[in-house]
This record gives structure tokens, C-alpha cells and sequence, in this order.
């Protein structure tokens, strides 16, 4: 069976973990928002890994990330509470991998596919981020007071 086949089977338990993570880590904007709005945003973050998993492709992890890194930046979230949204699924995925899979080369490759899947997505929200703050903070600096110019 295929990876992504095998872990969609404990789809449920994966979420409840990662929600119950991501609720622990006390993350502003997560702990405003209400439990099945949260829900959501770890179901549809756990789709499309499966989804890339499965295809062996990173376009829609990429695209999906830097439309929520858009949408959470605006919406005031920090880089580090959507960061660790993406943290606590992985940790559940890892989880849940290392208690199931017990041969060693299925294990390797299972952790493998997934931390690449979503390791991309983070890479492409942390780039997505960065853009956006350089292009929305001030870039130029009152360096008089060292140099004694106006």
C-alpha cells in the first residue's frame, strides 16, 4: 500500500493530534480562532500532503502556503504561529508513522516523503513572508543621530 493510502486510514487521529498540539503551544491567532475553524486549517493542510505524497509533486503544498503565508500575514498572524501550525501536523504525521511502521525501509521512506511534502510548504511560506515584510516595512533607516546629518 501506498504511503499516502496507508495514512489516510488514520486521517482522524493525525488531526486530533495536531489540534490538541497546536493548542498547547498557546499561538495567538489560533487560540482566538474557534476550534473547528482550526480544525479545517489542519484538515485541508493534512489533503494536500496526502495529495502531494501521493503524486509526487510539491506544486499545490507551494502554492497553498504562499496564499496562507498572504492571507495569515495580513491577517496579522506572526511568521512563527503559522510556522508552527505546519510543525505540529508534521509532528503528528511522525508520529503516527513511527508507532505504525515498523520495517525499516518502509519507515525511512514514509518519514522521508512526508517531512519533504511538508518541509516544502514551510520553505515556501517562510519565503513568502520574508517577501512581504520587505516590501511592507520601512527599508530605509534615520541613521542621523549617528552621523550627525539631517
Amino acid at each position: 500500500m501506498e504511503i499516502a493510502d496507508y495514512l489516510k486510514t488514520f486521517r482522524e487521529e493525525i488531526i486530533d493530534d495536531a489540534l490538541a498540539m497546536l493548542s498547547q503551544a498557546r499561538l495567538k491567532h489560533y487560540d482566538e480562532s474557534c476550534r473547528s475553524e482550526n480544525q479545517e486549517r489542519i484538515e485541508h493542510l493534512f489533503d494536500l500532503t496526502i495529495e502531494c505524497a501521493a503524486a509526487r509533486s510539491l506544486v499545490s503544498i507551494v502554492e497553498h502556503s504562499e496564499n496562507i503565508a498572504r492571507e495569515r500575514y495580513m491577517g496579522g498572524f506572526d511568521f512563527h504561529e503559522v510556522h508552527s501550525a505546519y510543525n505540529v501536523l508534521e509532528e503528528a504525521f511522525w508520529q503516527k508513522i513511527i508507532q505504525k511502521i515498523t520495517a525499516p525501509s518502509e519507515l525511512a521512506e514514509a518519514l522521508g516523503i512526508i517531512s519533504t511534502v511538508i518541509g516544502a510548504g514551510k520553505e515556501a511560506l517562510a519565503s513568502a513572508y520574508i517577501n512581504l515584510s520587505v516590501k511592507t516595512k520601512m527599508t530605509e533607516f534615520d541613521l542621523s543621530g549617528f552621523t550627525g546629518r539631517k
